[in-house]
């Protein structure tokens, strides 16, 4: 503990963030700086190569750490946000020396041992921890997730047909540097109108996507899975089902790459068990936690990623019933994929826990 700190923040919980130099990291350094200052120390934990980096968090400059076993001695609550593999070795490490692991990764989402949270929808989910870890949804499901677990919890969700178009820092930092160079490459010509002609200028360099992304979109997001699906969208299928309670949810998904930074957007087409309205589903949603509702088509009013991006609710418009229908409803919802979709989901997650020291 740092000279002169005082016996009250001594006393409240110590906090590891491990994966602080990453793009989730940063975007969680920032959120922990905004949010109530419930933490003692806050440890930065990285790769070896990040080790001795400095970075501010709650306005102190603070030296990263290289990840290790010891790292974790004295540690209460351990937020990771790493690759699958690194989360999948070193998390059962840390809560072996006594920290509550908060996932940020895919290892963990559907073990049974392991609750996945979202503090909106199931926050008493958190308290049953065989394993001493918490997962934390995939982006793509917590872009939507908050604005249907309010919806189910007065109608009763009974189907879901999703697709989303997926910003390019769902990719990480190397999906966002892939579309501004791909922009720079189109930027001021002709390109887009004849086929063909974007691949061609933009030659190999598709990074971490398999066709240009832009002046582009791209349906696919993930790695391939049985019958043609993707990664991406088993993720929202399956994770939505675990999260809502619903096991058997029939759901259908199909996940887009569009040309934008950072911000996913869903349609949602959902049905549930009796007869909605329009008036009360605008009302379900004007009322929930973490949702905004911004509804009016004939102003020009609805959620844009352009509009959403650094903001921390779930946006929802162009509420309407379906047409042919009258259980079902159609949405446009759009979540910022760093922000509620990965750091501030699991910041969250860490203040729940950490409320059961009180």
């Amino acid at each position: 503990m740092t000279p002169g700190t005082s016996d009250a923040r001594t006393s409240r919980p110590t906090l590891a963030v491990v994966g602080a130099t990453g793009a989730v990291g940063t975007v969680l350094l920032r959120i922990l700086s905004q949010r109530a200052d419930i933490w003692g120390e806050i440890r930065l934990v990285a790769s070896p190569r990040s080790a001795g980096r400095k970075l501010a968090v709650r306005g102190t400059e603070t030296e990263v750490l290289a990840l290790s076993e010891d790292v974790f001695d004295g540690v209460d609550i351990a937020l990771f946000d790493v690759p699958n593999e690194i989360a999948a070795q070193w998390a059962p490490v840390a809560a072996a020396r006594g920290a509550v692991v908060v996932d940020n990764s895919g290892a963990f989402r559907m073990d049974p041992d392991v609750p996945l949270v979202v503090p909106e929808v199931n926050p008493h989910a958190v308290h049953a921890r065989p394993r001493g870890i918490v997962a934390n949804p995939n982006c793509t499901t917590l872009s939507m997730i908050v604005a249907l677990g309010a919806l189910h919890a007065s109608y009763g969700l009974r189907e879901l047909v999703v697709s989303s178009y997926q910003a390019v820092s769902g990719a990480g930092r190397a999906g966002v540097e892939t579309l501004r160079q791909q922009m720079a490459l189109v930027a001021g010509t002709e390109l887009g109108t004849h086929p063909g002609d974007v691949r061609r200028a933009v030659g190999d360099n598709t990074g971490p996507f398999p066709e240009p992304v832009a002046l582009n979109v791209v349906p696919w997001a993930g790695t391939a899975c049985e019958g043609g699906w993707s990664s991406e969208e088993m993720k929202v299928r399956d994770e939505s089902r675990k999260i809502l309670g619903l096991p058997k949810l029939p759901v259908a998904v199909t996940c887009v790459r569009v040309p934008v930074v950072t911000t996913h957007s869903m349609t949602v087409h959902a049905r549930f068990q009796d007869e909605v309205t329009v008036a009360g589903a605008r009302e379900v949603l004007a009322t929930a936690p973490g949702v905004v509702l911004f509804d009016n088509p004939e102003a020009g009013e609805f959620p844009t990623p352009a509009d959403v991006v650094g903001t921390d609710p779930t946006w929802v418009g162009r509420v309407r019933r379906a047409l042919d229908d009258p259980t079902a409803l159609e949405l446009f919802v759009c979540g910022d994929n760093l922000r509620k979709g990965a750091a501030l989901n699991a910041a969250q997650i860490a203040e729940l826990v950490a409320a059961e020291r009180v």
